[in-house]
């Protein structure tokens, strides 16, 4: 019996039954998940008790590993792992296991732009293509993940709308997401992971063909345009993107693992007792494919 993917909640999220992601994956298997990428854009794997070496073995089937920048920004005594490609995506206290942050911790300030709309890594040249989330800890309540369908929201624009986005080129960098929330504390010696990058505002998905909106908080301005004029435009799309009809919840439990493409969907977390409650869980994702932003976009979901 094959893998069954049944839609949840606005039909562009699918929740994956019938497969153990920890073992070893066929062909088939890879391929079936490949399609499902392709057709919900957000994938949902409940009850799957994945180590570390586990998740990012079954992360490699769908192509390269990125390196996290928190990762290399973080200096190696303050790692909870030394393998780059495994994010901690916790509130842990930098170098524990048993204490989490304060209120004023620099990481905390830092993390907390991750409650803002965006796409993992669209302040690099090469975005995240496929990300994956793995829950080992979750608090009692809060602490959900929301994702918006960028294909829909691109498909609800007008006609004169479709034509005023198509080939505007928007500047991204992780300065500019976490200005929006005060934080400007960055360790010395990064400055080049945190000049801006430009990208295409409309992609186009090569198998698909479907159009999205690659939008995020990472975008500070639009190639050309003045940035008060750019940044109001940027919100009022950023506000027509997530609206309700356009976005999923996921309310996490122990063992899910969650896999969505970040050139067809954005995503945040929700807000938890984040001072009292722990909340642990693991991220891996794949390089993306290097846009090219002087002619048609022909960005994929993944490097496969």
């Amino acid at each position: 019996m094959g893998i069954y993917i049944r839609p949840v909640q606005n039909g562009f999220a699918g929740e994956v039954t019938r497969i153990n992601i920890c073992a070893r994956l066929s062909i088939d298997e890879i391929a079936a998940i490949e399609q499902g990428m392709d057709d919900y854009a957000v994938l949902t794997f409940p009850d799957q008790p994945l180590t570390d070496q586990q998740q990012v073995a079954f992360t490699a089937n769908f192509g390269v590993m990125e390196i996290t920048l928190a990762g290399q920004m973080a200096k190696p005594e303050e790692r909870r792992f030394q393998q780059l490609e495994l994010g901690d995506i916790s509130n842990y206290a930098r170098g524990a296991t048993n204490k989490l942050r304060e209120r004023a911790d620099k990481h905390r300030m830092y993390a907390l732009a991750n409650r803002l709309w965006h796409s993992d890594a669209s302040f690099r040249a090469v975005g995240a293509g496929y990300t994956l989330l793995h829950a080992r800890i979750v608090p009692s309540k809060g602490a959900d993940t929301q994702f918006a369908d960028m294909r829909a929201a691109y498909d609800a624009l007008s006609t004169a709308e479709k034509q005023e986005v198509e080939d505007l080129v928007c500047e991204h960098s992780i300065v500019f997401s976490r200005q929006q929330i005060g934080f400007t504390d960055y360790n010395p010696g990064f400055e080049e992971h945190l000049k801006p990058v430009p990208h295409k505002l409309v992609l186009t998905h090569p198998k698909t063909r479907r159009k999205s909106l690659y939008l995020s908080s990472h975008i500070g301005g639009i190639a050309g345009w003045p940035v008060p004029e750019a940044r109001a435009f940027l919100r009022d799309l950023m506000e027509h993107a997530t609206q309700p009809q356009f976005v999923y919840a996921h309310k996490w439990n122990v063992g899910d693992l969650v896999m969505w493409d970040n050139h067809t969907v954005m995503h945040r977390a929700t807000r938890f007792d984040d001072l009292k409650e722990v909340r642990d869980l693991r991220r891996t994702s794949l390089k993306g494919v290097r846009p090219e932003v002087r002619q048609q976009p022909s960005v994929i979901a993944s490097a496969a």
